[in-house]
């Protein structure tokens, strides 16, 4: 069993473990700390800030039409039940270890020195990516408010690829205003935060209640469609799990119901990025858990509410793709809430972009701090107490990505990113469980190693039922994470270091 008189580094090679009390300890460097603001409060406002976006105001239509019809809201109770599996392994990490990284901390702590860096390496792809293609989704909903209720249309040329120019405007700003925002403090983005939160959910509520007013029964029949097969898609097209073991999803039917899980388990992702503030709240142990179980559950019974009215007031096969919300007022004569709904839309990715930004940083700035990147960028601002150098340099870095992405090129990845994260976290919590016993935990992930088990096998079922072309890039992208650990990781790590010193 390890303990904290063990040399750092001294045995294990590439699965060294970072013991958590010399996690803590690194959070207590001046330089490198940083200022605890955040409450229970402010944590739950983060996670519904950052679940709630692109996932309620468009897949609910995509997966209702093309592959769950009313049943959809069975599919976002079981990707809520496959985060909540998560949830809970996170909750125990996050209040036992309250560290800036998130999985890539948690993983530290328990697997070892590689599997970290190859689990925030995941990350750092995962939320930069999510930031970009979020703040592109974003400048369209301002792009078509402006140009439906003020006549003005954004030059073509800024417009960004989607729209046939070469650059994004508007979402290479919002990326630069949001990295200034989280220069100045995490409480001045939570303040911000909380404001589009209340409007985001003023309008999920506005969806629930009004909507009630234009159900029809006959729309939920039948409440689960007929099974049918999906469409060929061979070759790298294909779900993983067929490729390999020859099984065939279906649209619609039972089965239908987890393929469309698959895919509106994409309106979940974020709640882990609640675990990257855990080293910024003021009572981590406590609050941790409340953060990321409260706003799960809340966005869970949002999501299911908001699924049931709309496709009670629609038939499915007659929703909207992109827009399915607002079409379903539109379908019943109600322009009002349809371009509130818009509005409200355009409002909420605003949190989504901003949240996601910071829990990159803080993944970086975390992997910095351990020497497996350069420790320039996990250097706090001397007022501030944030990693300024690593918000602006990546600020900057993804807010070009975004002036120049297509949503079109959006593929799996972030998924695939966040099941694999969830994967390594409970594995994690087996882990530290067996080689540490002794460790506090203010809060307990029930039926271990049941739970945790679970959660990796309802991970991996999502994970399969992914593109064999989206498993192909995420290797292909960790593949070059492991290059760049023993190109420089390796050498650089503090905790190898400290092991060598400690051993002459």
């Amino acid at each position: 069993m390890s303990t904290d008189t063990e040399p750092p580094g001294s045995r294990g090679g590439v699965f060294r473990t970072k013991t958590v009390e010399q996690s803590i300890r690194d959070t207590e460097e001046p330089e490198h700390a940083l200022k605890k603001s955040l409450s229970a409060t402010d944590l739950t406002v983060f996670g519904v800030g950052v679940i709630i976006g692109t996932g309620i105001f468009v897949l609910t239509g995509i997966a209702a039409r093309n592959n769950a019809g009313p049943a959809t809201a069975l599919s976002f109770v079981a990707a809520g039940v496959v985060c909540a599996l998560a949830a809970l392994c996170y909750a125990e990490f996050a209040s036992t270890v309250p560290v800036a990284g998130s999985a890539y901390t948690f993983s530290y702590a328990s697997i070892g020195e590689l599997p970290a860096w190859i689990i925030g390496w995941d990350l750092v792809l995962e939320f930069a990516l999510g930031t970009a293609v979020v703040a592109v989704g974003w400048s369209g909903y301002v792009r078509h408010l402006m140009s439906t209720n003020l006549g003005w249309d954004m030059p073509v040329a800024l417009s960004g690829p989607d729209e046939g120019g070469h650059f994004d405007l508007l979402a290479f700003l919002l990326v630069l205003a949001l990295t200034a925002i989280l220069v100045v403090g995490t409480k001045l983005s939570a303040r911000i935060t909380a404001i589009v939160v209340a409007i985001k959910v003023t309008v999920v509520l506005m969806v629930i209640v009004a909507g009630l007013f234009f159900i029809k029964a006959d729309n939920y029949s039948p409440f689960v469609p007929p099974a049918e097969p999906q469409p060929a898609g061979g070759g790298l097209h294909a779900p993983l799990v067929q490729v390999l073991f020859g099984y065939e999803a279906t649209n619609f039917g039972v089965m239908g119901i987890f393929t469309a899980a698959s895919l509106v388990f994409f309106a979940f992702i974020g709640f882990d990025v609640v675990a990257t503030a855990a080293e910024e709240t003021r009572n981590p142990q406590r609050d941790m858990p409340r953060g990321i179980l409260g706003s799960l559950f809340i966005c869970t019974v949002l999501y299911v509410a908001v699924t049931l009215v709309v496709t009670g007031m629609q038939h499915y096969s007659q929703m909207s793709p992109t827009a399915p919300l607002a079409e379903a007022f539109k379908s019943v004569n109600q322009p009002f809430f349809s371009g509130a709904i818009s509005l409200g839309a355009s409002v909420g990715l605003i949190t989504v972009s901003m949240i996601l930004l910071l829990g990159q940083t803080r993944v970086f700035f975390a992997m910095s701090r351990d020497g497996l990147l350069p420790r320039f960028f996990s250097v706090t601002h001397p007022k501030f107490r944030t990693p300024y150098r690593a918000t602006v340099v990546l600020g900057v870095v993804i807010a070009v990505v975004a002036g120049f992405t297509s949503l079109a090129k959006l593929a799996e990845l972030v998924n695939i990113g966040t099941l694999f994260a969830f994967v390594v976290v409970a594995l994690g919590v087996i882990t530290l469980r067996r080689t540490r016993p002794d460790l506090h935990r203010a809060f307990r992930t029930p039926w271990v190693p049941a739970i945790p088990i679970l959660s990796i096998a309802a991970s991996l079922w999502l994970m399969l039922n992914l593109p064999t072309e989206t498993w192909i890039r995420f290797g292909v992208w960790m593949l070059i994470g492991v290059v760049v650990y023993y190109a420089y990781g390796r050498s650089h790590s503090r905790l190898g270091r400290q092991g060598k010193d400690a051993m002459y």
